[in-house]
């Protein structure tokens, strides 16, 4: 059965291995890469693990020189380096290693999980012939994959590496496999290990879970073992928070059941286009708007523990919206996001009450939608999809069908208002603020900016439409 290889992958293989033939060194393809072939699974960028006996960073500092590769040397002491290719729209990331021990068997012995444990020679897999001599599988790692099993190479893994903790659960999450009981119990035992490595490495995994379509299930069983609390600690302050007779749980699972809410909710709208487009517009880095949404769905009610105060018998949360943003904003900073991810972020989780609001009037009027767009700008559309999933995670005895009705009615409107402003050209101020400077005798200053605000709003919803009536309309908001 023929390996597909794709011809850019094939021809960056067949350079690689030429290379190291006339250097007479063996290269292994190790890790993901294998595993992947044997999935059928693809990748945009795809990544090459590659091991040797030694020398790796000499060797792939020539080689770089070679392919006019970037090159990074990731640990110099333990012999491991990167090159980056661009081939047309992908870029290639081909990590070089020394083995971790005297022979291929040993190297292998220290990587994460079995499924990872899979190699092949260079010139093998060229060959493009599927046979079981062509494996190097010395620790069960076919087996596994046809068992869809998360299971460790060997019991020091998580010694080694703390963060193989989440990567066991971001494999799981990716793949639909199951995680080996074992791995389980050291994950639990081990968590606090988690302590020790770097924000970057473990928002990368995190943020891998969120992307795939079932994190929910991940969460829910990082949080049981004790292993969430150490990606995002302040969820510490929801547990065993009780919430009013609209809820049924309390904060910390209601956040999580929102996150599962959401992500039915995307199945009900996987043939809406603009929706998925709007969704898989990348934030930062490879991280899409997608993932974001799922982390804006967990801490939607962050704020809550700190909010929370009796008035006389009923339990209220006023203002827990506010302090969740600026919660919201030191998780984002510990992460490592960037600003425009913080600040997406930030709006999520400050406005999402606002669309439970406008679902109490049976009707929205224009100045109503023109203020909740321009308040919520490129992130209306997530507030909405995260205001319907926190709507679904409530069923409290309070709680009514017909209000479910209204509220769903109003997103989805505001939903289509959304695309359909999106669409529309800005219109052109009427006056500008050297008008108002020049016709009102008026210094620079932000009374300038709020004129202008208003203005906006009366020519979005139709109350003025000229020069004139826009000059009128500036004055009486001076006077009053």
């Amino acid at each position: 059965m023929p390996l597909s290889l794709g011809p850019e992958t094939q021809k960056l293989l067949q350079s690689v291995y030429r290379f190291s033939k006339n250097k007479k060194v063996k290269l292994y393809l190790v890790g993901g890469y294998p595993r992947d072939l044997l999935l059928k699974r693809k990748k945009n960028n795809p990544d090459l693990d590659f091991c040797l006996k030694n020398n790796a960073v000499n060797f792939g500092r020539h080689l770089a020189r070679e392919l006019k590769a970037g090159l990074v040397v990731l640990d110099k002491e333990h012999g491991c380096c990167r090159l980056v290719k661009k081939i047309k729209d992908k870029f290639y990331t081909l990590d070089f290693s020394d083995w971790r021990g005297p022979t291929l068997k040993d190297d292998l012995l220290h990587r994460d999980f079995t499924i990872n444990t899979l190699a092949v020679a260079l010139e093998d897999i060229l060959t493009g012939k599927w046979h079981d001599d062509f494996w190097i599988d010395f620790y069960g790692a076919r087996k596994d994959l046809k068992s869809r099993l998360i299971r460790l190479v060997n019991s020091r893994a998580f010694d080694e590496d703390p963060l193989r903790i989440l990567r066991a659960f971001s494999l799981a999450a990716i793949f639909g496999f199951k995680i080996e009981p074992e791995a389980l119990r050291l994950a639990k035992a081990k968590a606090k290990k988690l302590k020790t490595v770097s924000w970057e490495r473990i928002r990368d995994e995190l943020f891998k879970v969120l992307e795939t379509s079932n994190s929910w299930g991940s969460l829910l069983e990082m949080d049981k073992l004790g292993v969430l609390k150490f990606i995002i600690p302040e969820i510490e302050l929801m547990r065993g928070v009780n919430q009013g007779p609209y809820h049924h749980l309390n904060v910390l699972k209601h956040s999580l059941e929102t996150v599962r809410q959401f992500e039915m909710l995307l199945g009900e709208l996987k043939h809406r286009r603009e929706i998925n487009t709007y969704l898989n517009e990348i934030i930062s880095a490879e991280r899409t708007r997608y993932s974001l949404i799922k982390l804006g769905a967990l801490l939607h009610d962050i704020g809550k523990p700190q909010a929370k105060r009796r008035l006389g018998r009923k339990t209220i949360f006023h203002g827990h919206e506010r302090i969740g943003s600026h919660i919201s904003e030191e998780v984002c900073w510990r992460l490592r996001l960037s600003n425009d991810e913080w600040r997406a972020l930030q709006k999520m989780v400050f406005w999402h009450l606002r669309p439970g609001y406008l679902g109490d009037n049976e009707e929205l009027s224009r100045r109503a939608i023109f203020r909740y767009l321009r308040d919520t700008a490129g992130e209306a559309v997530s507030v909405l999809l995260i205001s319907l999933a926190d709507q679904r995670a409530t069923r409290g005895p309070l709680t009514t069908k017909a209000s479910r009705i209204q509220h769903e009615k109003t997103c989805h409107q505001l939903i289509a208002e959304y695309f359909k402003k999106k669409k529309e050209k800005r219109p052109v101020r009427l006056i500008t603020g050297d008008d108002l400077i020049r016709e009102f005798k008026l210094a620079p200053s932000p009374l300038i900016g709020k004129v202008l605000a208003e203005l906006e709003e009366l020519q979005a919803i139709g109350k003025i439409q000229t020069r004139k009536e826009a000059l009128k309309a500036a004055q009486k908001y001076l006077q009053g």
